[in-house]
């Protein structure tokens, strides 16, 4: 990962750390590590826990000492602190008293959890006017190193790229499934008049308690935007961002509302990763009256993609079959060249004559994109290894809702819509709610408990006639359980399969704190975990709860119980509260299978608990020769084997 000075200091929770002599990613994770993350060890508390990469902008800007605005490195957490409607002190410190440095704590605001957030301050803080796309592969590398410790992310951007970012990352973070929010202001955080402090915090809100957005979004005067559909529309507004082709995802007023139809999720079944070899061998060119084919054939030289703003619905002058015999050139030599109109609302159609012969010389539509994200979009495709036939399906295609394609409905839904449509009338007639308003707030309470009986009963032909009704497929009852959840906890493999294809996240947790997960792993569902691993679930719960249930596991003899831990991806040497392991709970217990099933997978008999004794040392101390010997042996092979 690059470095941006001679020599970067990093911070993170109040704690610097001079990244010159160690690689950013383990800088992020040690640094991490050194603040309050492993001390949330109390399970009863609701928290969700969300990262922000302050990377610049004028949203942390102070007055320096000459009294203008100006970066100023260090301050900007120590200022949050000081105000009381962006950190609950009091609940901070009951929280996290013992902590040197605790993390801030957003105020109540009215959601099932609060949110507990850390400061990472990149170094140099960056005028966003000098963002490229090293600093996004920087951005979307450390949302990846730290992936699995948080619940959402927020960056805090300079607003003059901060639409150029969030299409970037868009792209970039594939299968994404925790909810990335960037914001930024026209008015700096402190000011005494800002709508900084309404985008910080409503940024926090969208980014710790809707986990079931899991897109690269940006919030912005209260409302949320998907990001690559963001376009900065003003200068001096407060109102600077708009999302012209597409409506707002959430809308903050006294509630907020969320557009969950309007969703984009993963369903495909792999992990998150972050895909940053952007080609940098683009260009975006508008088109003027007068161009010459000069200046379009010097463009097309050499790049490997363009996008083309062109008039209205996509044309250019008819009468100019130079600047056509370019394009088309350009395009039989291999460059990728998308049309995207120089109108803020509406897209590309072919529906003139001058369009036509666009597509006839090889250019691609862009439909509604914006200029953003067509360049981003272009970048990311370009980059990938893959057949230019296959880089221009891609371009053609949705990757991440950043366009509008017309897609024909499959074969049988308007007779699924219609059996729907006609059980939500029969009720709505005997119980006389036939007005509009009436049918849609039956279907609100109908669809979701009849989806759920047909998730309960693995009725997968039910679900699809039901899925075009069901609003949000990661909805939550009164105790935050998702379909998901029940249908892992029922042990339908089938339904679990069917659910993840159609967008439901593994991220969302109940209000225990449980991922989907955590509920396999009770019922030891080794295939299930197996899914759910694969489509880039984790276990989110504290390791030292981890290894408590691994002791119980290993005290009982429950081999099974171990193995569906170790197969979601914990260490079998994880330990409790107490320092000690599965292995510790079996040698005190005396159960030599389970002792010989923990050897075998690799548990250490030399790991020292919080008083110093190892598990061949609880052996001994209960007389267990033989579980003494198989310790030892154990540990005499492990001396003597040859490290790689």
């Amino acid at each position: 990962m690059p470095k941006f000075s001679s020599k970067s200091v990093e911070s993170i929770g109040g704690i610097s750390v001079d990244t010159d002599n160690e690689d950013d990613d383990n800088v992020l994770k040690k640094s991490m590590y050194r603040t309050s993350l492993e001390a949330l060890t109390d399970v009863d508390w609701q928290e969700s826990r969300v990262l922000i990469f302050y990377t610049g902008g004028t949203i942390g800007m102070t007055k320096n000492t000459r009294g203008k605005l100006a970066p100023n490195p260090g301050e900007l957490e120590a200022r949050i602190r000081k105000y009381p409607h962006m950190h609950d002190e009091e609940y901070a410190k009951e929280r996290f008293g013992g902590l040197a440095s605790p993390p801030l704590v957003l105020p109540d605001c009215r959601e099932k959890r609060r949110v507990v957030y850390w400061v990472y301050e990149y170094s140099p803080l960056l005028d966003s006017s000098n963002m490229t796309m090293e600093h996004w592969s920087r951005i979307g590398n450390d949302i990846k190193t730290t992936y699995e410790d948080f619940d959402g992310f927020v960056i805090l951007h300079g607003t003059d790229t901060l639409a150029y970012t969030a299409s970037a990352l868009s792209f970039m973070l594939e299968n994404l499934g925790k909810p990335v929010v960037i914001t930024g202001s026209q008015i700096p955080l402190f000011e005494t008049r800002s709508d900084g402090r309404d985008n910080f915090i409503g940024s926090l809100i969208m980014a710790g308690c809707y986990s079931n957005i899991p897109e690269v979004t940006v919030f912005f005067n209260s409302k949320l935007f998907r990001g690559n559909r963001t376009a900065k529309v003003s200068t001096g507004r407060l109102n600077a961002f708009d999302s012209p082709n597409f409506s707002p995802l959430a809308t903050a007023g006294i509630s907020i509302s969320v557009d969950y139809r309007s969703i984009f999720r993963p369903t495909a079944l792999v992990k998150f990763d972050v895909f940053s070899n952007l080609s940098h061998d683009v260009a975006l060119l508008r088109i003027f009256p007068s161009i010459s084919s000069d200046t379009v054939k010097s463009f097309l030289a050499n790049v490997k993609g363009a996008v083309i703003q062109t008039y209205g619905s996509g044309n250019i002058p008819s009468n100019r079959m130079d600047i056509l015999e370019a394009m088309s050139n350009a395009a039989n030599r291999g460059v990728i060249i998308i049309n995207i109109t120089q109108c803020m609302h509406g897209g590309v159609e072919a529906i003139y004559e001058t369009g036509e012969a666009m597509v006839n010389a090889g250019v691609l539509s862009g439909f509604d994109m914006t200029p953003e994200a067509a360049l981003a979009k272009l970048s990311y495709v370009i980059g990938k290894d893959i057949d230019l036939e296959t880089k221009k399906k891609m371009m053609l295609t949705s990757l991440r809702g950043e366009m509008t394609v017309t897609v024909s409905d499959e074969d049988g839904g308007i007779e699924s819509d219609l059996a729907v449509d006609d059980i939500i009338e029969s009720i709505g007639k005997a119980l006389e709610m036939n007005s509009a308003v009436g049918q849609l707030h039956l279907q609100e309470i109908l669809v979701p408990t009849l989806f759920l009986n047909a998730v309960q009963n693995s009725d997968i032909t039910r679900m699809n006639q039901l899925i075009d009704h069901v609003e949000d497929l990661n909805q939550t009852d009164a105790m935050g359980t998702t379909y998901l959840h029940v249908a892992v906890s029922e042990g339908q493999l089938e339904v679990v399969m069917w659910l993840l294809q159609h967008g439901a996240l593994v991220h969302v947790k109940d209000l225990k704190g449980h991922t989907p997960l955590w509920v396999a792993v009770a019922c030891e569902l080794e295939k299930i975990i197996k899914l759910l691993v694969v489509t880039g679930a984790h276990l989110t719960e504290l390791p030292t709860r981890v290894g408590e249930a691994l002791v119980s596991a290993g005290a009982a003899g429950n081999t099974k119980k171990i193995s569906s831990f170790l197969t979601a991806g914990v260490n079998i040497d994880q330990q409790d509260n107490l320092g000690r392991t599965s292995l510790h709970a079996a040698c005190v217990v005396g159960a030599t299978e389970m002792v010989e099933f923990l050897l075998g997978r690799g548990a250490s008999s030399s790991r020292e608990d919080k008083i110093f004794m190892t598990p061949t040392m609880c052996a001994q101390a209960n007389h267990y020769t033989d579980i003494v010997n198989m310790c030892k042996e154990h540990f005499t092979s492990q001396e003597h084997s040859p490290t790689v």
